[in-house]
């Protein structure tokens, strides 16, 4: 992969660092002056932070910068009660996203496999203990975005030099005219009832009556969460069939490949994994809505070529559909009637030859390209 040239990004800005913070203050938060904004902060995304305390103070926000990274959860929760996990005193932490206007969350750590010996039954009880902790956040403008770090490189099996171009290109985009481009197949989507996803190990067809899609173009005023963005997603009502996942991806530090899922009136009844079966059990142990989608996604970013272990990136991948575990997002069910769950869990399938994506019985995509 040749290295970019920057200064040719749609924001004319030489340092994508600096750009990459200018995109997701005002392009994916919409920051105005007088906006209180929390910013967590990974221990690998200092660079960054230092870009978007600059890009925010120039605007008038007022910001409280948060740090955290795996290894100090990883050390709180092997150290913590699991009773404490399960009911915590969170009602501090709730209150910081409460009174916020936006939230940035900034990832990148030293080590992606930092949580892998936590065990299932800890992480359970802190997911589901700190749902009204998320529940805050969701309620205000919040995005996710990532810096590129050594350690993703080496997750993405990539030089340092390469995955950061590679994350470049994915974030530095022209968004308002992606946004253009995707709007047709969210009216497609609006419209449909039905959605079918037919290939070599998959046959599952999916309610999606009365739902409304997500042109998911890197920003809240598209109700949009992540930088890098570029998908369709909906949220299903049911689901019936079979569908296996070849996008191999790291789940709470844990690597995870060929899943495969059968589904009867919208419920998980049978699983199965090449790899990482125990993680995928695990999740759907989480609780009720964990066994049920919250999500049916249409990648759609052309600057995402190849999967590299980040889900951020992944789901974005042109040529992909990946389907969520868990929690639905309220933008795709207005009338509140989305799945609930404590968790959120996506699972990528590549749409190669001889496969096709229906609409209500119309081919929209076939073999992993538009029609």
């Amino acid at each position: 992969m040749a290295d970019h040239d920057y200064s040719r990004t749609p924001w004319g800005d030489p340092d994508p660092v600096r750009a990459h913070a200018e995109t997701l203050v005002d392009w994916s938060a919409r920051v105005e002056a007088g906006d209180r904004v929390v910013v967590r902060v990974s221990e690998g995304a200092h660079d960054l932070a230092v870009a978007v305390a600059a890009s925010l103070g120039s605007r008038g926000a007022t910001p409280v910068f948060v740090s955290g990274s795996d290894e100090v959860t990883r050390a709180y929760l092997h150290a913590a009660d699991e009773a404490d996990l399960a009911d915590p005193a969170v009602d501090h932490e709730r209150a910081l996203y409460s009174r916020a206007d936006a939230v940035l969350s900034l990832r990148g750590g030293r080590n992606t496999a930092a949580r892998a010996d936590v065990p299932d039954a800890t992480r359970r009880a802190h997911v589901r203990g700190r749902a009204g902790v998320r529940e805050a956040r969701f309620e205000t403008d919040w995005v996710s975005t990532v810096h590129p770090t050594r350690a993703l490189a080496q997750q993405a099996g990539m030089s340092y030099e390469a995955y950061r171009s590679f994350v470049y290109d994915a974030v530095l985009r022209d968004w308002a005219a992606l946004a253009d481009e995707m709007a047709g197949l969210k009216a497609r989507l609006d419209a449909a009832s039905e959605v079918r996803i037919v290939d070599d190990g998959a046959d599952l067809t999916l309610d999606v009556s009365d739902r409304v899609a997500v042109n998911s173009a890197a920003s809240v005023a598209y109700d949009s969460h992540n930088l890098p963005s570029g998908e369709v997603f909906t949220a299903p009502l049911s689901a019936d069939g079979v569908v296996t996942f070849d996008v191999p991806m790291t789940v709470d530090g844990r690597r995870v490949r060929d899943v495969t899922l059968r589904l009867e009136d919208g419920e998980v009844v049978d699983h199965d994994a090449g790899e990482g079966g125990e993680a995928v059990a695990s999740i759907l142990d989480t609780d009720d809505g964990a066994r049920r989608l919250g999500e049916l996604g249409v990648g759609a970013n052309e600057g995402i070529d190849r999967p590299t272990d980040s889900i951020l990136f992944d789901e974005k991948m042109a040529g992909t559909v990946h389907l969520a575990l868990g929690r639905a997002y309220d933008a795709c069910v207005p009338d509140g009637s989305g799945n609930d769950s404590a968790v959120h869990v996506d699972l990528i399938r590549r749409m190669g030859e001889g496969s096709r994506l229906e609409f209500d019985g119309e081919v929209v995509q076939r073999d992993g390209t538009f029609v």
